[in-house]
């Protein structure tokens, strides 16, 4: 009795078999044990990296909590109209990337120099920076790119930038260069700042092509706005501080605000600020949704009325987001 067949011990035989159990092998794409194709794992490793750097990159966009530096609160907002000039910082990190106190995350700003008008774009990732002082915080490409140092004047505008753009921002390279800002704007937007802090501009620009001066006439209503009387303002003899003419009597009531005042004369209430132009009162009071009380020659923007002091805080702080650094809760009535 044969137990084993004779051609299989011959060598020829041998070696047909062993070829064709490779190429089998080979034709499977096996490598080295594992179970996928080299082309498959090619593929993968393609589609991860265009994930972490494609569109989808970009959301969800975060807000967060509200909170408080320097005594004084933040409230993250999804505003489309953001636009405040300030000061930068330094923010240790890396690309062209940049801290926000309030804009979502992630989101994409325009930020000028108000030193030279050289306007980049950046991606906001992170809260910050830490103090009241400053309005953003730019990561070393940002500052080398902006041309910026430490306290460099600047103005911070929310823009929706083209996918290029943002996909240029997300890989960690610059955006294209984006056209200088003219002087001329750059010199009506630097008499804005503050001494320290940030003063909002989406009051008083709303509707202006941001590359546009605005007329001069214009330009003193924005001062107004950006610099605000205090509550005591009622010296009748009192300068305007953007030299404009005091608020001349009238025979006839004032027209009334766009948004009349609320009946109730409980509860609480945000007074945001004291304007001696009637004009620029019905404008403020606009953009806040808020409405108008004559005072005397003054005119006073307010919020509310609120029936909690937990909403009163949280419209309190909305409002001082807005530029109104002096806004306070007080009762109505």
């Amino acid at each position: 009795m044969r137990l084993l067949d004779e051609s299989f011990a011959r060598p020829g035989a041998v070696l047909a078999l062993t070829t064709s159990m490779a190429l089998a092998l080979g034709g499977c794409g096996m490598l080295g044990g594992s179970d996928r194709p080299a082309a498959s794992l090619s593929a993968g490793a393609n589609a991860a990296s265009q994930t972490a750097n494609g569109p989808s990159a970009d959301y969800p966009v975060v807000l967060g909590d509200p909170f408080t530096i320097d005594g004084v609160e933040y409230v993250p907002v999804d505003s489309l109209n953001y636009d405040e000039v300030g000061y930068a910082t330094f923010d240790p990190d890396s690309g062209i990337t940049a801290s926000h106190k309030t804009l979502p995350l992630p989101s994409y700003a325009e930020v000028t120099s108000l030193e030279t008008g050289e306007t980049i774009l950046v991606r906001v990732e992170r809260r910050g920076p830490m103090t009241g002082k400053r309005l953003i915080g730019l990561s070393a490409g940002a500052q080398a790119q902006l041309g910026a140092s430490e306290g460099t004047p600047v103005r911070v505008r929310r823009v929706n930038p083209q996918e290029v753009e943002r996909a240029a921002l997300r890989a960690g390279q610059p955006a294209p260069e984006r056209l200088a800002t003219p002087m001329s704007l750059v010199a009506v937007l630097k008499r804005k700042l503050p001494a320290a802090g940030s003063t909002s501009l989406a009051l008083a620009g709303e509707g202006q092509d941001s590359k546009q001066e605005p007329d001069k006439e214009e330009i003193a209503g924005q001062v107004q706005i950006a610099s605000s009387l205090p509550e005591e303002a009622n010296d009748p003899h009192s300068a305007d501080e953007t030299g404009a003419q005091p608020v001349v009597a009238q025979v006839e009531p004032p027209t009334p605000a766009s948004n009349p005042a609320p009946s109730s004369k409980s509860g609480l209430v945000v007074q945001a600020a004291t304007f001696s132009s009637e004009a620029n009162a019905k404008r403020a009071a606009v953009a806040l949704d808020g409405f108008v009380v004559p005072s005397g020659k003054f005119y006073r923007v307010r919020t509310g009325p609120y029936t909690s002091r937990g909403q009163a805080n949280a419209a309190l702080a909305k409002v001082k987001s807005a530029g109104y650094s002096d806004a306070r809760v007080i009762t109505a009535g």
